[in-house]
């Protein structure tokens, strides 16, 4: 899989699965657009890419705002003149309410789902222009698509079919997109949110550990790689097999 010189965009970069993203990127050879909404965090990673001898920029996003998008696309073309790939990671998730659709307010709810939905969206919409024949996009999902958890779970089915949707626009492009569901994956953002369920979630799966943020970075450079060049329109489940769950 050779990735040299090639340009990638990383949403939601500054920590968790979207650091491990940026950074294993930077390390295949790929000039990194840490796409990011935390300006510390961002530039803390960038930093650390630039130190290990890699090539990254820091563009200060907010994939819920529309002209944020677009700065980020016309940023990366202004540094690297080409984006090759995009991967959509940012949402909103470890700092979450956790509340019923009964009782969450709707302002919160719209915010939400304008992130963790709609921002994958506006960030296709802001790079593929920009994107030749042979490029690809991952999305992030979640095993939360299929559990039936809440507005989460809904935002991620969501962006499943945005992504079989938008397979089916981009296809006569020659561009290829797909997502990738995480399981249980051992990040600050996960323990922030699940606590000790995500240890009662790991004992019902086939291969019971706890997912790593290399896990994700494996699964997405094979999406993003010519290996899956006739795969488009999928979601991989990255899970440990939890979603045969019980």
């Amino acid at each position: 899989m050779s990735f040299k010189d090639k340009v990638v965009v990383v949403t939601g970069a500054g920590q968790g699965i979207g650091e491990a993203y940026a950074k294993r990127c930077a390390a295949e050879g790929m000039k990194v657009v840490v796409a990011e909404l935390n300006a510390e965090q961002g530039e803390r990673v960038v930093a650390d890419i630039r130190a290990d001898g890699g090539d990254a920029l820091f563009v200060r996003t907010d994939v819920g705002d529309e002209q944020s998008c677009l700065d980020c696309a016309a940023a990366a073309m202004d540094r690297y003149q080409q984006i090759d790939y995009l991967i959509n990671n940012a949402a909103i998730f470890g700092d979450m309410k956790i509340e019923g659709y009964l009782n969450v307010d709707m302002d919160y709810l719209e915010k939400f789902m304008r992130v963790n939905v709609h921002g994958a969206l506006l960030m296709a919409r802001a790079c593929v222009p920009h994107m030749p024949k042979g490029s690809a996009i991952v999305n992030q999902s979640s095993t939360a698509a299929w559990m039936n958890m809440g507005f989460y779970g809904v935002a991620k089915l969501a962006v499943n079919g945005l992504t079989g949707s938008l397979a089916r626009e981009l296809g006569w492009r020659k561009i290829r997109i797909n997502a990738i569901a995480p399981g249980p994956t051992e990040t600050q953002a996960l323990r922030n949110t699940a606590g000790d369920y995500a240890d009662e979630l790991v004992k019902q799966m086939p291969i019971s550990r706890v997912g790593t943020p290399d896990d994700m970075a494996d699964a997405v450079l094979f999406l993003l790689s010519d290996k899956a060049s006739w795969i488009t329109g999928h979601i991989l489940n990255v899970d440990g097999g939890q979603f045969m769950r019980v």
